[in-house]
């Protein structure tokens, strides 16, 4: 029998699930509760960042990215004349020892949980049972399940439950609805030609127009089109609509027209927003820095903890490092699980609010608004609007946020011998995909 304390996981997203996984291999138990019944392959694409990416290899899941996702060549701005203002290379195309992944957000999740389901069993995963309240004093879970309320003791309870993460609303009654940006998204897969790379990211526009798009899986052999996955961006006027609107579908006759000059040589935007066979209405909205994530032997992880704007490509990212850190810290104090709470929010915290406030100045897709200030109608030398220097420190700047220096990811490669194993076959596999 194990004396290590047994662990509650509220919500299966992708934080809880890979934090579930860490812990299993680290010989914890522990139980996740999720309020739907069952989880499908919803949503549309994210991208991984290879400092979080590191951690779902270590966990013996490259043959599954590689499979549902693409490796991310290149990210690159444009303004909305179609011009290039910036590019640079991605994951191991810029010299980093793992890969970026541009992927499905509904298959990445399905993807952990069938890994947790093989790894801890099938009833490690309670779907269906909602959490409706939890007594941080007695580290207790009060939980519905269909007619049926009970509760569920444990040693520690993980808050991974998103933005309206009912942990956190305990711990913080007053803090009221996120923050709205003002700018609405819609949101959208389409089936399209390989455009750049094939494996490109393409930011279009500036901080009140934007169109965000790349692909999410790999070229279909049989048509040669490609599932690439799109965001369309803009201010408006209105005040954030109700929860219960969220993601909700639209017709694109709501924002398509902003966008039907954007066409270019490169990408046509009009013709894959028309593409599309649903389009999912959602607000850009975060919330403010909280003073304290936990209370007791209770704490929050990924959005439930630090809900940022989807800018420069962290949501996801960011939670899979929170359960990385979540769980070392919970290994390296085997006799004091609080104080290891504590050590986990020291470590994660400073570091994720940063990250919201620097997503809330645009984060790394800042050079396209000091490109549209300085040259609005397009320009015919870039250098006379924008000096490389100052491109690179915009980028710079971010990486250092977020944890994508090279030199952490490497260091983490190697004190993991197994990972340092996996990692050396990416010469072989790349030779092969290619």
């Amino acid at each position: 029998m194990s004396n290590k304390p047994r662990i509650a996981v509220v919500g299966a997203g992708i934080g809880g699930l890979t934090l579930a996984l860490l812990l299993q291999r680290a010989a914890f138990t522990v139980h996740i509760f999720e309020a739907v019944e069952s989880i499908r392959p919803l949503g549309v694409g994210i991208n991984v960042q290879p400092s979080a990416v590191a951690e779902l290899l270590a966990l013996g899941l490259l043959e599954d990215l590689d499979r549902i996702g693409v490796r991310t060549q290149e990210v690159a701005y444009f303004n909305p004349q179609g011009q290039k203002v910036w590019s640079e290379a991605r994951g191991r195309f810029a010299g980093y020892p793992v890969p970026q992944y541009s992927i499905h957000r509904g298959e990445l999740q399905v993807l952990l949980l069938r890994a947790v389901q093989r790894r801890l069993g099938v009833d490690a995963v309670k779907l269906g049972h909602r959490v409706l309240e939890i007594d941080t004093d007695s580290t207790t879970i009060k939980v519905q399940h269909g007619s049926h309320v009970y509760r569920e003791n444990s040693d520690i309870i993980i808050g991974a439950d998103g933005i309206h993460s009912i942990l956190r609303k305990q711990l913080y009654p007053a803090e009221g609805p996120p923050c709205f940006s003002g700018r609405m998204l819609w949101r959208a897969t389409s089936m399209a030609k390989p455009f750049l790379t094939g494996a490109s990211m393409a930011m279009v526009g500036h901080a009140d127009q934007k169109f965000v798009t790349y692909p999410i899986a790999p070229v279909e052999k049989s048509s040669g089109l490609q599932c690439i996955n799109w965001i369309a961006e803009l201010r408006v006027e209105q005040m954030a609509p109700e929860r219960h609107d969220w993601n909700k579908q639209v017709n694109k006759d709501v924002f398509a027209s902003a966008f039907s000059a954007w066409h270019f040589d490169w990408l046509d935007i009009p013709g894959l927003i028309a593409s599309a066979d649903a389009y999912y209405e959602f607000p850009m909205v975060d919330r403010d820095p909280l003073p304290g994530w936990g209370k007791h032997a209770c704490t929050l992880l990924g959005d439930a903890a630090h809900p940022m704007y989807p800018i420069g490509s962290n949501g996801a990212s960011q939670a899979i490092l929170d359960a990385k850190s979540l769980c070392d810290c919970l290994v390296q104090n085997p006799d004091d699980p609080l104080h290891a709470l504590r050590i986990y929010e020291e470590d994660r915290r400073p570091k994720t609010a940063a990250i919201v406030l620097a997503n809330r100045g645009q984060g790394p897709d800042h050079c396209l608004e000091v490109v549209r200030q300085r040259a609005p109608k397009g320009f015919t030398r870039l250098d006379e609007v924008v000096s490389e220097q100052e491109l690179l420190d915009i980028a710079a700047r971010y990486k250092g946020l977020v944890g994508l220096e090279k030199d952490r990811i490497r260091s983490r490669v190697q004190a993991d011998a197994s990972l340092a194993q996996i990692v050396s076959s990416f010469a072989e596999s790349e030779s092969v995909m290619s």
